[in-house]
This record gives structure tokens, sequence and C-alpha cells, in this order.
């Protein structure tokens, strides 16, 4: 008898966001599902795996389609609570990781920023096919959870989730980011993008008093469209309005000709 596709879900948000609720709800119907996420809030944190985190596993509940759900919740980033379903948690396997559905957009040179992505990267590394499923939020408050209708960024999920359970991933796409417009509907247009390379969020320093007080970095949403090249995802999230579906790849080698590249720095 064939064993129904086990899928590990994920997030940055914190194991007890409704995002990650919203797309286990959803993702139901597909197959054996697994929860482990961050015990708490862990936005910002990429692909690390500080050694200040505790590791604790800690065994929840999460109410998922009317009734109790097991959970793991992590003392980790979302690239650690990866490595532990994997490594401790997990009977097999998993076929398929959905990172999200995260609390805001994760578009342009900042992606390497998201939790949310770093969890696929981490997924991506042992070789399994991953999402990063995010939606856009225009509140800018990215640490608190808010009201927010996950119910198309789930169908969006779960739609290309169907899709690559039914068929492998092209070579050298190792994951999928995908980013949801916050009013998306089921008739939103989809197109698949590159990741831009421009600057979406605009950082800026918060602190009160000297260099000496605790202060942190904040950021704005401050694009223009002549920074946003037609086909990548900022262009086509931020002013299109379309679902950006993004193939992204694990190998960060430019796309440049190495032959050329090393006569111009002389190393022949």
């Amino acid at each position: 008898m064939t064993q129904p596709p086990l899928i590990l879900l994920t997030n940055d948000d914190g194991v007890h966001s409704p995002g990650l609720r919203a797309v286990a709800e959803a993702a139901a119907s597909l197959g054996e599902i697994v929860i482990a996420a961050p015990r708490e809030q862990a936005t910002g944190a990429g692909r690390s795996v500080p050694n200040t985190s505790d590791g604790r596993i800690d065994l929840i509940q999460l109410p998922v389609n009317g009734s109790q759900h097991p959970a793991y919740a992590v003392g980790g980033t979302p690239a650690q609570a990866v490595l532990h379903a994997i490594l401790e948690l997990l009977p097999r396997r998993p076929d398929l990781v959905i990172s999200g559905i995260n609390y805001g957009e994760n578009v342009g040179s900042g992606v390497t920023l998201s939790g949310t992505v770093g969890a696929a990267i981490e997924a991506a590394a042992f070789g399994i096919p991953a999402l990063a499923v995010s939606l856009q939020l225009f509140i800018e408050e990215y640490y608190t959870y808010h009201d927010l209708d996950f119910s198309t960024a789930a169908q969006c999920a779960v739609k290309m989730a169907e899709q690559v359970l039914r068929s492998p991933l092209p070579p050298d796409v190792d994951f999928l980011k995908i980013e949801v417009p916050a009013h998306a509907t089921s008739e939103t247009p989809w197109q698949i993008t590159r990741q831009s390379r421009a600057r979406y969020y605009m950082p800026y320093p918060v602190r009160q008093g000297s260099l000496s007080e605790p202060g942190t970095i904040a950021a704005t949403v401050r694009i223009k469209p002549e920074e946003a090249l037609p086909g990548t995802d900022v262009h086509a999230l931020h002013f299109e309005h379309y679902v950006a579906i993004t193939p992204m790849s694990i190998d960060l080698t430019s796309r440049v000709d190495l032959e050329s590249l090393s006569r111009q720095l002389r190393l022949k």
C-alpha cells in the first residue's frame, strides 16, 4: 500500500501563528502533516542556527479543522525547526516542506533575511522540495499576529503543493517562493518571476538616547516603479498585484562566464 505524502509545516512567526494554522487546515487533505515551528517569533532569522537556541521541543496541541492536532514547538529558528524535525521527529523523510504562511511579503534583495525562506533553504539543502509562502502585509508590524484572511494564500500553497507532489521540480529549482497580494482572490493572476535585485524594505535605526542605549533596526517598504523591473517578484506583487512565484536555487553562484572572470582577475 502506498503511503500518503508526508508534509512538514513550519514558519518563522511562531508555532501559534494563524498563518501556520491556515496552511495546516488547507494542506491536511494532501496527506499526513507534521507541524514543527519555532516556539517563539523568529522573523528575520534567515537560515541562522545560533548556538544560543535551547533546542527544547515541546509537544503541544493546535486547533486544526475543528479538532486538536499535535505540533512541535521548537526552541530555535525556523531552520533549526526543520533540522530537528528531519533528524529527530519525523518517521521518514518528508515529501515536501511548506514554510509559512508568513506575515508580510519576502521579496527583492532582502529574501535571505527571511526565516520563512531560511526554512525552505534548509529543506532544499536536504534535497527536499519546499515552498516558502508569504502574504503581503500593509501594516508595518511583523511581530504581532493580526486579523488577516489567509484563505487565498492557503489555497495558493495547496495548489502549488499538489503540483510539486505530482511532478518533481526542474533541475536547479530547489524551492518555490510564493508571494500573495494582500487582497488576492481565487481570480488573482499568477506570474512566474525572477527575484528582484531592488531593496524593497528600507532599514532605519530606532534608538532613544545615546549609542549605549538599546536600539534596533526597523524597516519600511520604499520602492519606486523604476527600481523594480518587470518580470520580478517586486514588480508582480507590489505594482501588478499578481501572485508572484519565484523559482529559487541554493546555488548562489553568480551567472557570469567563469572563464571571462578568470581572465579579468588575471588568474590565467
